[in-house]
């Protein structure tokens, strides 16, 4: 039979995949496939710092590595494998022998065997970043991403960057940058590297990189990979609206590509407004994203030259990031999936700058529970709303890591280091995470749980609850051994499992623990007409009983 197929084979007790994405092979049986076969991926063999290996048969003795997506990867050891194929008929073939060339790559292996690209920084360390645009708050959809992020880092034995994107002036809100690291550290996942912190590779706000940028592009028009563009704003419009009254989708036609080298001197020295636009090439070449597997998307033939470099000396997105990734070393980027289409235009600045492009993931999405998006207008999706009404941070981590992928299993009740060392980025699917909030008080009763029974933990709770009590009720308060420690730590204890939140407490439901009630002798007698004397025979046992105790 004749066909194409895709082979898993076992070779020395060493699996290995036959036919990757981009290699087409012809199976013949009567040839057991060994004619056709160029190179294959070996998942199996590995050493002490290098996990990536590129079969090809010995007669094929070279000194770089075959793979295409590997360009020419320096070889810097070899391993010989020999394979006996077994027919169905049960006769075996000749022993077929391959050369399995070992070096440090820009593709790897997952956690758990999962065969995608997995690169990593020229020093071999993992460094991630989160890097959000201080226009609002941090969210739930961002402590996600962030904390994807912080685990992948922490599993790894890496570093969890974070940086502000905030090139964009006009949308910056005030306090937002800090807002955000603050609510990071409330949930516990604080960056190793900040604007508040600091690292060897800061600054890690954007706009005080901007001499970075300009350097970039700059080279980039040397080159001949970009070019100033002069389009004005309405001329831009036009263009805008007579694609749509064409009903096509609106692009720049990529006129200033085309003019000469005195015409931009000119227009330059004539001080005209300007950008500088990226020069889209055709022919992307695919890349393995560590979510959605193999991707290419033709920018060129959708999309006109993008802006890199806005007339204002801000860079856009698409350059900072790059530039930034680069120069900070980042190793991973894992980034929301509305991020995975404009990868291939990511790709080709690498490409341009001739720089080894990181490994890129792409989380799906975090949606409501009915599967609509999760929107700022909802007004309760930011941190800052859960933090301040009682939710735990260990809580809120919990329920957006089940509602999604990347562990075996998902239960509730995980700690952080549970989480990290449950974590496998093989298991992430592209399936987008439904987040039902409703959930969110029985996370938070379990994680209360384990806090009260935590001895150190359950001492913070109890300062907690003073500051509460104290708050809700004040001077009502006329026994202070209801303040003492030990009274509350009892109290907490008696209510575990009964409260979702700590503020439960200090309600009406549970006032009694903390003043004497006080109800008016009018509000008694319309219960009863006797309350009079009841009150009366009860004051008089209990002055008794005190008389009884003080003689004693």
């Amino acid at each position: 039979t004749t066909g194409t197929t895709r082979k898993r084979i076992i070779v020395d007790g060493v699996k290995k995949l036959r036919n990757p994405p981009h290699v087409d092979v012809r199976y013949r049986h009567c040839e057991c496939m060994y004619a056709s076969i160029n190179m294959y991926l070996v998942s199996g063999l590995s050493c002490s710092s290098r996990c990536v290996h590129f079969g090809v048969k010995c007669s094929n003795v070279i000194e770089q590595c075959p793979h295409v997506r590997c360009r020419g990867g320096q070889i810097s050891a070899s391993v010989v494998v020999r394979h006996r194929h077994q027919h169905t008929s049960g006769v075996p073939s000749p022993s077929v022998t391959w050369k399995c060339h070992i070096h440090k790559p820009k593709v790897g292996i997952l956690a758990g065997g999962l065969q995608r690209r997995h690169a990593s920084s020229g020093n071999g360390n993992v460094r991630v970043r989160f890097a959000p645009s201080p226009t609002g708050f941090l969210h739930l959809g961002g402590l996600r991403t962030a904390l994807y992020n912080f685990i992948f880092a922490k599993k790894h034995g890496g570093t969890f960057v974070l940086r502000m994107e905030d090139t964009d002036q006009s949308r910056l809100v005030s306090g937002a940058a800090d807002g955000i690291e603050d609510m990071l550290e409330w949930a516990g996942i604080s960056p190793d590297e900040s604007p508040r912190k600091g690292g060897i590779f800061g600054p890690y706000q954007q706009s005080q990189r901007l001499d970075l940028y300009s350097q970039a592009a700059q080279t980039l028009v040397d080159k001949g990979a970009a070019y100033h563009c002069f389009c004005s704003p309405q001329r831009l419009e036009l263009l805008k609206k007579e694609a749509l009254r064409s009903r096509q989708t609106p692009r720049y036609d990529n006129r200033c590509r085309h003019l000469a080298s005195d015409q931009v001197a000119e227009k330059l020295g004539q001080g005209q407004p300007h950008v500088i636009r990226f020069r889209l090439q055709e022919g992307v070449d695919p890349f393995e994203d560590m979510v959605f597997g193999w991707n290419r998307h033709e920018v060129a033939a959708v999309e006109g030259d993008p802006v890199i470099m806005k007339a204002d000396g801000f860079p856009t997105y698409h350059l900072a990031n790059v530039v930034d990734d680069h120069h900070m070393q980042i190793s991973h980027v894992l980034r929301g999936t509305e991020w995975l289409i404009s990868t291939s235009k990511h790709l080709l600045l690498y490409q341009a700058f001739s720089w080894t492009p990181p490994t890129f993931g792409h989380l799906p999405l975090l949606l409501n529970k009915d599967g609509s998006k999760l929107s700022k207008r909802q007004g309760d999706i930011f941190i800052e709303h859960f933090a301040k009404s009682g939710s735990l941070p260990e809580a809120l981590l919990d329920i957006i890591t089940n509602c999604g992928s990347g562990f075996a299993n998902n239960r509730t009740g995980r700690k952080l280091d549970e989480l990290i060392s449950e974590f496998d980025a093989s298991r992430i699917t592209t399936h987008s995470a439904l987040l039902d909030l409703g959930k969110l008080p029985e996370f938070n009763r379990i994680h209360l749980m384990q806090r009260i029974e935590d001895k150190e933990k359950c001492a913070s709770l109890v300062k907690e609850l003073q500051v509460l009590i104290e708050e809700a009720y004040g001077p009502q308060v006329q026994e202070s051994d209801v303040l003492h420690d030990q009274y509350i730590r009892r109290v907490l204890h008696f209510r575990k499992g009964h409260i979702s939140r700590l503020q439960d407490l200090v309600t009406p439901a549970y006032s009694y623990l903390w003043v004497r009630p006080c109800v008016p002798r009018e509000q008694l007698e319309e219960v009863s007409s006797e309350a009079h004397a009841i009150i009366t025979l009860v004051l008089e046992y209990v002055f008794a009983e005190t008389n009884k105790q003080t003689n004693i």
